[in-house]
């Protein structure tokens, strides 16, 4: 049996991921619909993918598909994912999971109601060196995980294109669309931690400068409203902790991405890869000549969703955890809006 999956929203993400993604599964899976509100680029999406059906509403697909995957704005998450799996319908939605916990939440509760799979594509879980983290982690080779430094910065890389910048689609900037990568990575390497404090800090003075220096197009400066700055010191209720700064247009030399775990026994980085010990009098790193997996994690992803969807696999991003992911993210807004720390409480966490 091949999964009939269909495509809502066939912009950028849809076209460079996930349609490339779930046709190369032919043996598992074929895209037979694409929906998009502008009916000029669903058909013309539909013809460069050789895709049977294109429509202007996603509902008109419901017959032609077994699943979806949605690719809209963050405002439309909740509102055609609820719709999907009331219908009857798998989804694998695009990252973040909602625009609110609460609204999470309610996709969280469809998905229990309907049977159906709902999985969020956070695709840094399945980088071949996530996977290689993940089973690091789970070897005992760094043991109790103490402090983890988080970077997901970019010098001067505003999206200039699409809706990034718009707060009442998006909900967010840089936090919401980049650092909730690794971010969810993070709680995924240490086994999805009670978080019980977040402190924040967003910033947005850069990208409203009069005159913008910008490497990813352009944007009304004007007119910005989101975060492209944001820090934030995350406490868990084993006494942990992350320390995590993401930036669409930090003022640094390069761009940095970093997940460094320092634990107990050992530590872990995971970009680029390498394990670092200290023991028989010797200080090691150790770093991977060659790691298992897929270049492009977009691959093991839309498998993951498809295997899951015919009964022969789990979902490797559960619904739960993505609210967690949100739930953090929400938190490090509400803490900067507040100008002071807030308490999560161990009843919030995943476990």
């Amino acid at each position: 049996m091949k999964l009939r999956v269909g495509i809502i929203g066939a912009g950028g993400i849809a076209q460079g991921r996930h349609i490339p993604a779930f046709q190369s599964l032919v043996e598992k899976a074929e895209v037979t619909a694409i929906s998009d509100v502008n009916v000029d680029v669903a058909k013309s999406v539909a013809e460069k993918f050789h895709v049977p059906n294109y429509f202007t509403s996603y509902v008109e697909m419901w017959p032609h598909v077994d699943a979806v995957v949605i690719c809209t704005p963050n405002k439309f998450h909740r509102e055609i994912t609820v719709a999907a799996l009331d219908a009857g319908k798998h989804v694998l939605c695009e990252k973040p999971m909602a625009m609110t916990v609460e609204e999470c939440a309610e996709m969280a509760e469809a998905e229990k109601r309907s049977g159906k799979v709902l999985s969020i594509a956070y695709h840094y879980r399945y980088m071949k060196e996530s996977q290689a983290a993940k089973r690091i982690m789970e070897s005992g080779e760094v043991g109790n995980p103490l402090v983890v430094r988080v970077q997901a910065l970019r010098r001067r890389k505003v999206p200039g294109w699409g809706v990034f910048t718009n707060k009442e689609l998006q909900g967010g900037g840089s936090l919401i669309d980049y650092g909730c990568h690794l971010l969810d990575l993070t709680l995924w390497l240490l086994d999805n931690p009670v978080v019980s404090e977040v402190s924040g800090q967003t910033y947005n003075t850069v990208s409203r400068e009069a005159e913008q220096v910008n490497q990813w197009g352009s944007f009304d400066a004007e007119t910005f409203e989101v975060d492209d700055h944001v820090t934030a010191y995350i406490r868990l209720a084993n006494g942990g902790t992350i320390l995590f700064e993401t930036s669409w247009a930090a003022n640094i030399p390069d761009d940095a991405e970093l997940l460094r775990i320092s634990g107990d026994k050992g530590g872990l980085d995971v970009f680029p890869f390498a394990v670092n010990k200290a023991v028989n009098g010797m200080m090691t790193t150790t770093k991977a000549d060659w790691i298992l997996g897929e270049d492009n994690p977009g691959i093991p992803q839309a498998e993951n969703f498809v295997d899951s969807c015919l009964g022969n696999a789990e979902p490797l991003v559960k619904a739960e955890e993505a609210m967690n992911t949100s739930r953090v993210i929400e938190a490090i807004y509400a803490s900067s809006l507040m100008g002071k720390g807030v308490q999560l409480g161990l009843e919030k966490g995943v476990k």
